[in-house]
């Protein structure tokens, strides 16, 4: 192909095709040799590898480490408003069936596993909340906001692009209503036509919630049935409160936010469950469970779902260290015949490695541990076979021996 003929041409190093014949969609600054133009943020790129052959077109992030996103790896296949809008219209086809499952909070668009990097919509009752963290995504912008608003006309539509990533992209923050109503500071999501989670779209962590851990949360309400159960990193509870409906005999809920543990609050008294089975602790975790630990205290079950640990490779050792550290002290809190469920959020920890870690912890600990069930996101998150990063949700449900 030649680079006069193609669009805005970008060619690679020898050899740093490879992960993008593999339909890879990341294409970090080292492995570009030429940027044959100054191309605006977010322009459509013609990727050549080192013998001009078409790779893929991707959209340009001039001040990102992750220079380009590819969006299409076939050269008859363009980017432009159409691909977008088909897109974010498959992806909402796709979530049929968590949505007949009884879910009122799904995610609609997941980045990279919609072939849309950079790109989260979640639904919540009547709000679509959408967060662009990229140049690329913010480019397509108007014709994100159309097609959510002709596919979901009685929704009102809220912005949290207030990601670290969209700075590293060059992108101020941006939150607010885009169109239609303001959210309530809390509102409330039913799971599996079961437990209401509470939600904050305007404060919260994220878009306001962690759909992804839903699978997880049922799971703990089938074991809870007249548990002990500590749930660490807490933030609104959603755990918690699967636990109470599963029949637990008590519950602490451990997290250094306030705001979180009010939301928790309010969540036990909206679902009508009994409040005096329930604690708020405002602690640290690490330091809770050390104090526990001296104590004596054991539980039937623990919960550790703590926040990403590894945000970057140069501090994967230290995550790891972490991860070890905290899962150490969770198996030492467990009776024997109770569960850890455990969990890591990093994208640079993979399962093979996260089990290790776990491994490891145990034997600090000189406790005997079963895998009785692995855990991961629920499938609203979806994971693209060529990009593993987008199987980041990774847990272990550990029975102490």
């Amino acid at each position: 192909m030649s680079q006069l003929k193609c669009l805005n041409p970008i060619i690679l190093n020898e050899g740093r095709e490879k992960s993008l014949q593999r339909h890879h969609p990341w294409i970090f600054s080292k492995a570009i040799a030429k940027v044959l133009g100054d191309y605006e943020k977010g322009a459509t790129v013609t990727v050549l590898d080192s013998q001009n052959n078409f790779l893929c077109y991707g959209l340009y992030s001039p001040e990102s480490q992750i220079r380009v996103r590819a969006l299409s790896f076939d050269e008859s296949v363009k980017i432009d408003d159409n691909l977008i809008k088909s897109r974010i219209e498959n992806a909402i086809l796709m979530r049929k069936r968590v949505f007949d499952r009884g879910n009122d909070g799904v995610r609609l668009v997941s980045s990279e596993g919609d072939l849309l990097p950079g790109l989260i919509v979640d639904k919540y009752n009547e709000y679509l909340v959408i967060s662009i963290s990229s140049c690329g995504m913010e480019r397509f912008y108007k014709t994100i906001v159309k097609t959510l608003q002709s596919n979901f006309k009685d929704c009102s539509i809220y912005e949290r692009s207030d990601t670290k990533s969209r700075l590293k992209e060059g992108l101020q923050k941006r939150c607010g209503v885009v169109s239609g109503k303001e959210p309530e500071d809390t509102i409330y999501v039913k799971e599996e036509n079961s437990v209401a989670i509470p939600v904050d779209i305007k404060n919260g962590h994220k878009t306001g919630a962690y759909l992804d851990q839903r699978l997880s949360r049922i799971r703990l309400g089938a074991l809870s049935k007249g548990a002990s159960v500590l749930n660490c990193f807490s933030y609104t509870g959603g755990f918690g409160l699967w636990a109470l409906k599963g029949g637990a005999s008590k519950i602490e809920n451990v997290d250094v936010s306030d705001l979180a543990l009010k939301a928790a609050k309010t969540g036990v008294a909206f679902n009508h469950l009994d409040p005096g089975r329930c604690k708020f602790i405002k602690k640290d975790v690490f330091e809770y469970l050390r104090e526990q630990v001296e104590k004596g205290v054991k539980y039937d079950v623990v919960v550790l779902d703590p926040p990403k640990f590894a945000e970057s490779a140069a501090n994967l050792k230290k995550a790891c260290r972490g991860y070890q550290d905290i899962n150490r002290l969770g198996l030492m809190l467990v009776k024997k015949g109770g569960h850890l469920l455990t969990f890591s959020c990093s994208g640079l920890v993979d399962p093979a490695l996260f089990q290790k870690i776990v491994a490891d912890a145990a034997l600090d600990a000189k406790v005997d541990g079963r895998v009785i069930a692995t855990l991961r996101q629920d499938e609203d998150h979806v994971v693209s076979l060529p990009c593993p990063e987008t199987f980041y949700l990774k847990g272990l449900d550990i029975m102490v021996m």
